[in-house]
Formats: C-alpha cells, structure tokens, sequence
C-alpha cells in the first residue's frame, strides 16, 4: 500500500554532510511514523532516527545525535536525514521505513520499508 523510495547517498569525507530522502507513494494518507535505519553487511539493522507523524517528537540514537536531524513535510510524503559532521563508522546502507506504531525499539516496527541508499565516508 506504500512505497518508500530512499536518494541522496553518496560518497562523503570524514566531517561532511549529507542528505537523504525518503519520498512515500501509494497510500499515504494515514499518520505513518517515519524511521531511518542503517545496515552493514554482516551485521543487524541498526535504529538512527525516528519521528511521529506530527513531527513533534523525534528520537536518536546516542551514536548519531547532535550530528543527525530528521525531519518530515507530510505535504510532500517526504522525510529527510540531514547528517553533519559524518564519521568513517556511519557508512552504512541507510533505509527508511514507516509504521503506524511509536515502538521503533522494537525488532517488529516497520510495516514498509524501502531499499536503502547507501552513504560511504572516507577516512
């Protein structure tokens, strides 16, 4: 009923910035909380940031936060990651996903998901 489509990834030095999209089609009128998520080959996805449908309330993880900032403009069915002051260890495969629940802890949040936009950062 949704699908989610993740740009804006690249190639980045240690201490730039990016910023990802994640642009929503299809059923979109529903108060969908949004998620960026990021994986590594071998490893576990790993939760960075989340936002209520309002975008009143936003959530970080310890390790991206004061250099992370999520943000949606439901008008546009867009959310955005802006990522500063980037680190060798953020490379990852970054997705974004939506859900109607507000537990992005856990393993089964995430109704939809999109295929990721992968961001490398150079030491």
């Amino acid at each position: 009923q949704v699908q989610l489509v993740e740009s804006g990834g690249g190639l980045v030095q240690t201490g730039g910035s990016l910023r990802l999209s994640c642009v929503a089609s299809g059923r979109t009128d529903r108060g969908y909380a949004m998620a960026w998520f990021r994986r590594t080959p071998g490893k576990e996805r790993e939760f960075v940031a989340f936002i209520t449908w309002s975008g009143r309330n936003t959530y970080y993880a310890d390790s991206v936060k004061g250099r992370f900032t999520i943000s949606r403009d439901n008008a546009k069915n867009t959310t955005w990651l802006q990522m500063d002051s980037l680190k060798p260890e953020d490379t990852a495969v970054y997705v974004c996903g939506a859900d109607l629940g507000l537990n992005y802890y856990s393993p089964s949040w995430g109704a939809y998901w999109g295929k990721g936009t992968p961001v490398t950062v150079s030491s």
